[in-house]
């Protein structure tokens, strides 16, 4: 009943059998990219400026006649 210190405590550990499972990725499908034609990106970009392009001038012409407003109300 006298223990000696740890090294007659043995504690077994063993290791998984599952190594290859991991390694393998989650998706067993390869996933197959279609073409992507170029000119379709230009163009949808281009209308995404445009339309950004179009809401900033609208917002800096109704800025500028605010600030026309103003200054005639004040000089007024």
């Amino acid at each position: 009943m006298s223990n000696k210190g740890f090294t007659e405590i043995q504690s077994n550990i063993e290791t998984p059998n599952d190594i290859g499972v991991a390694e393998k990725p989650l998706k067993s499908y390869k996933s197959s990219s279609k073409r992507v034609d170029i000119n379709v990106l230009k163009s949808k970009l281009q209308e995404s400026e445009s339309k950004e392009f179009k809401k900033n001038v609208y917002i800096l012409s109704s800025l500028i006649f605010a600030l026309g407003a103003l200054g005639i109300y004040l000089s007024l």
